[in-house]
């Protein structure tokens, strides 16, 4: 995955909770997540699971928030229903009890 450099040559770093995934097929899953450093943008890459060795590229291709409404960045402490296709969705699970939540780090796409 390539990290987009900004204006100034600084990455933007973002990273979503995921509370419920659904895989819709091997390239694609729905999540209900949690916005814990960004905001996020629609366009962002997802490249690595914390405190996780698996592999993904996923890119964040829909945000439904706000009561189902599309929306083009999610904010910190938001919750929405997103959309993810690439790579990887398969190593994306639900929060439990005995699990916590996964949270997935990435960066988002140039302005």
């Amino acid at each position: 995955m390539t990290e987009p450099i900004h204006p100034g040559g600084h990455v933007v770093k973002v990273e979503l909770q995921i509370d419920q995934v659904t895989v819709v097929n091997p390239a694609e899953a729905t999540a209900t997540v949690r916005c814990i450093l960004g905001p996020v943008r629609l366009g962002a890459r997802f490249g690595h699971i914390r405190d996780s060795a698996e592999v993904i590229d996923l890119e964040l291709t829909q945000i439904l928030a706000y009561f189902g409404r599309s929306v083009d960045e999610l904010d910190p402490v938001h919750t929405a229903l997103v959309t993810f296709q690439g790579t990887g969705v398969q190593h994306l699970t639900s929060a439990t009890q005995r699990s916590g939540w996964q949270a997935i780090q990435g960066v988002n796409p140039p302005p």
